[in-house]
């Protein structure tokens, strides 16, 4: 008896023909420090704030060694001069060029300005770290945070360099003497703002499931603190150190300005203001010039440090 159910049809074979069709090639996975960039350029102040910002750095320590005029070079026949060509920014009353005194001087400002703000930075992150890691230090080391945000920051200050500005200026000179002086007392005085950030990220970051897993395998607390935890609060610290440039700037103008910051003859930003301030009069251009670099540079920090937190802020990129 035949078999007369129909058979199935053939199928053509697709491999052939799939193997001629190239695969799409898989999209290379985006770097993080990419998105970041990404998103920073959005942000035009930011961008704004870090082209003025390295314009200002390459201007005051670039600069000198262009213009023709020293800041400490006195020629008295041209004192007390008003913006020229040959001087666009004036002269003093001992005949020295002011655009030459405030490049040094923005030499001063701005190194004390990140010197200071390392210190900070430092101090403020490893008490931060402490705090949030080992509970047993919490409360010790906040209660110290606590202490030195209730003290009146100025004062202290001025008290520190009142105190041991004659002992150091003896032992390292005058200018190295109150450089480390000044530093050293805006720094002890600026790093509370970065430990309470630093404290609550490291205690957030105590309960992911990456340290959790760490722990377990038995990670030592000195790895797990630099290869797991700090790495991962780099983004406000990064964030305070902008901001804590600016806020060193203005501090050391200000003790400047009232005659405890630096010599007579070693210019700073602060210093100038606080030598304009008796021609004022006369030439207020004096105390134009300095308030307009400090100005300039403690608002492009800011503007520098916005972009960096919305950069660095996932949640910020998510959006």
């Amino acid at each position: 008896m035949s078999d007369t159910s129909p058979k199935p049809e053939a199928t053509p074979d697709v491999a052939p023909i799939a193997a001629l069709i190239d695969p799409m090639p898989a999209a290379p996975p985006r770097s993080q420090w990419l998105d970041v960039w990404d998103q920073f350029r959005r942000h035009k102040g930011a961008m704004a704030g870090a082209v003025v910002l390295i314009l200002i750095i390459l201007l005051v320590f670039v600069g000198p060694w262009f213009w023709p005029y020293e800041a400490s070079h006195i020629d008295i026949r041209s004192r007390n001069q008003g913006p020229s060509w040959a001087h666009p920014m004036g002269t003093d009353q001992l005949g020295r060029d002011m655009l030459a005194r405030l490049m040094a001087g923005g030499q001063t400002s701005v190194s004390v300005g990140i010197t200071a703000m390392l210190l900070a930075l430092f101090l403020g992150s490893l008490v931060g770290v402490l705090a949030g890691y080992f509970r047993r230090l919490d409360g010790l080391l906040m209660r110290l945070t606590d202490l030195f945000l209730a003290l009146p920051l100025l004062p202290l200050m001025l008290v520190m360099v009142l105190l041991f500005r004659d002992k150091l200026n003896g032992a390292f000179g005058p200018e190295t003497g109150i450089f480390i002086l000044i530093v050293v007392a805006i720094g002890v005085t600026s790093w509370m703002p970065t430990a309470r950030i630093v404290r609550g990220d490291v205690l957030a970051l105590k309960e992911q499931e990456f340290v959790l897993a760490a722990r377990s395998i038995g990670t030592t607390n000195l790895r797990m603190i630099l290869r797991h935890v700090l790495p991962n609060v780099l983004s406000p610290i990064m964030v305070s150190a902008t901001l804590g440039i600016a806020n060193a700037i203005i501090t050391e103008s200000a003790l400047s300005f009232l005659g405890l910051g630096f010599p007579p003859d070693f210019p700073t930003w602060g210093r100038l203001l606080f030598d304009a301030t008796d021609y004022l009069q006369q030439h207020p251009e004096r105390v134009f010039w300095p308030g307009l670099a400090i100005s300039l540079t403690v608002l492009s920090a800011n503007y520098l440090g916005d972009g960096l937190r919305d950069a660095l802020d996932p949640r910020i990129r998510g959006r």
